[in-house]
């Protein structure tokens, strides 16, 4: 339409069909990418769907890092107040734990009597 069809058919008479052929199915694969692409980017529920995904694995990562660092701190400040706890305490610590264990009855009756006084010192006031 506004080119003379003499000066178009030339360059379409010297080129070899093979390579018209390959021309046109390198033109169908980039408009078939094309497509695709377009497609992709107007599928909302997908790219939801992605941002979600995305959304979730970073709270996870955030979530264990977050647990890591409280479980060091943890490791910290026990390792510091055995540091900082005298051996004797220890001692009493692990007595107190042994006596537990082989007299529960008597443990248990002592527990519940105390507790019985504090509930009954706590109805008093009222």
């Amino acid at each position: 339409m506004g080119q003379d069809e003499g000066q178009a058919r030339p360059a379409v008479e010297n080129r070899d069909p093979d390579q018209i052929q390959e021309e046109i199915e390198q033109t169908r694969d980039q408009l078939g990418n094309t497509v695709a692409a377009t497609a992709e980017k107007v599928d909302v529920k997908k790219q939801a769907k992605a941002k979600v995904s995305g959304a979730k694995q970073t709270a996870a990562g955030k979530a264990d890092a977050a647990r890591h660092k409280a479980t060091a701190k943890k490791d910290e400040f026990v390792a510091k107040a055995k540091e900082l706890t005298p051996e004797s305490a220890e001692a009493g610590a692990d007595q107190a734990r042994e006596f537990a264990q082989q007299n529960p009855v008597p443990l248990g009756l002592g527990a519940a009597f105390a507790m019985g006084l504090l509930v009954g010192s706590l109805l008093r006031r009222r």
